[in-house]
């Protein structure tokens, strides 16, 4: 197997250092890539020329375009481009502000977005290249308190699921990593936004945050054995869910889906007319 060239957003913490790390050690060389630059310094002073650290806020379009210049130039290619940045605005509907949900749009599809487009030229010049998202399970099921992660990340698959088929001609490969909940630092303060809170929902927020404490969380130690599976596959899943809790979750949800759509077939069928 050739050694993999990867550049990783998100880096300082939380699932990408520690994808970072555990293909640093099987032997790949990495771009890391964080806001603050002094917070993956480590990585040289353990890995050596094997890294590379770079200053990248993903909100930053003319320092997304450097960053990903500089990584391919440096090391002549990319193989795997990992867009892990992001963050959770936690907020009712009601209570967040659209500035605030902006922001968080702007980190965590827009941010992508900007990756993306400044990695397209050269993997196609390249005519090789594996674009990898991380997204969620909630990705696919919304919750009361962070449905504008949620919608984040609803986008965030659709703009993957058509690039997939947009770039699959040129040899790119396309994959969403759907992690349900680790125990990583994603919850910590670093990770989150708070909207300022209504007392009118503060029974519907306690029940939503014992839900969330309840939760099976699972080791992110374990999981990059999973991504180099696909990483390293000749034809990857656009779609991988980490952990063993996403999966009854959504096949629940869809069939809920599944079952009120046809429920209400006849509506939907008599609703398409007759123009011939």
């Amino acid at each position: 197997m050739t050694n993999k060239i990867w550049l990783i957003t998100g880096a300082s913490r939380g699932f990408g250092r520690i994808w970072a790390e555990a293909a640093l050690q099987r032997g790949d060389q990495v771009a890391v890539t964080a806001r603050d630059v002094t917070s993956i310094a480590d990585f040289k002073t353990r890995f050596g020329e094997a890294v590379l650290p770079l200053a990248l806020d993903v909100t930053d379009a003319e320092q997304v375009k450097q960053a990903v210049g500089q990584a391919h130039a440096h090391f002549g290619r990319l193989d795997v481009v990992l867009n892990n940045a992001g963050y959770s605005l936690v907020g009712m509907t009601e209570e967040a502000s659209e500035a605030d949900v902006r922001a968080m749009f702007d980190a965590n599809y827009f941010g992508t977005l900007r990756v993306i487009q400044a990695a397209l030229p050269l993997l196609r010049q390249q005519g090789s290249g594996h674009i990898v998202g991380v997204s969620s399970t909630l990705g696919h099921v919304a919750t009361p308190l962070i449905g504008f992660y949620c919608a984040s990340k609803w986008a965030f698959e659709a703009l993957h699921e058509s690039l997939a088929q947009e770039v699959k001609s040129f040899g790119i490969k396309v994959t969403l990593i759907e992690p349900g909940a680790y125990a990583t630092s994603f919850g910590s303060p670093e990770s989150l936004k708070i909207a300022p809170g209504m007392d009118t929902y503060d029974e519907l927020r306690q029940q939503v945050f014992a839900g969330m404490a309840s939760l099976d969380r699972g080791d992110p130690q374990a999981t990059p054995e999973a991504v180099f599976r696909i990483v390293d596959a000749q034809t990857p899943p656009l779609r991988l869910i980490l952990g063993n809790a996403g999966l009854p979750m959504i096949r629940a949800v869809y069939e809920d889906r599944l079952a009120t759509w046809e429920e209400w077939e006849a509506v939907s069928n008599a609703a398409q007319g007759d123009l011939r």
